[in-house]
């Protein structure tokens, strides 16, 4: 098999029933840095991301021989609706604890490129900061809703799929939170 060129369900595939570990290696290359971004930015501290980007992926391994591609859900829209439903989880465990989850450590995610002068530096990173702080500032729903559609570039089917939402509901998801960005942004 060339792992390079295979789609995504027929990697899974290999691996579920084949136990195809090269297939897996394949398969988290191609979809760690989106998993991973895309839970750092929903879960507020590295640490948190840390844990559900592992158990994430513990949760693909167990359901390795469950998995069936159909034809409304990629491997990408299944392996966010895992990401989704632990981070759904997550914030549930810390509204009964009453804990609150710091996003002190989410700056390495906004630095600027190195060619630029220190102004456009400091100008661009104002803005990336203030972009950031404006989502993080969303309700959990719009919040993971914007990502999914901004991190994965998910159609608003996927993303119905992925968060259990209907689809006119993600929409409307959709809509308010880009009307709040904008507020907040002065757009």
């Amino acid at each position: 098999m060339d792992y390079a060129r295979a789609d995504d369900e027929a990697l899974m595939k290999a691996y579920g029933t084949d136990g195809d570990m090269a297939a897996f290696d394949a398969l988290y290359a191609r979809h760690r840095n989106g998993l991973y971004r895309y839970l750092a930015r929903s879960a507020g501290s590295r640490e948190q991301a840390d844990d559900l980007f592992q158990e994430t992926w513990s949760r693909v391994v167990d359901a390795r021989a469950r998995y069936r591609p159909s034809e409304h859900a990629r491997f990408s829209t299944w392996l966010l609706q895992i990401a989704h439903n632990l981070l759904i989880d997550s914030y549930r465990r810390h509204a009964r604890t009453g804990t609150t989850v710091s996003d002190d450590d989410t700056l390495h995610q906004l630095r600027a490129s190195e060619h630029e002068q220190p102004d456009q530096q400091l100008s661009q990173f104002q803005l990336r900061r203030r972009l950031q702080l404006a989502i993080e500032a969303l309700p959990p729903d719009q919040r993971l809703t914007l990502l999914l559609k901004l991190e994965h570039d998910s159609s608003v089917d996927e993303i119905a799929v992925i968060t259990g939402a209907p689809r006119e509901t993600v929409r409307s998801r959709l809509r308010y939170a880009t009307r709040r960005i904008r507020e907040e942004l002065g757009a």
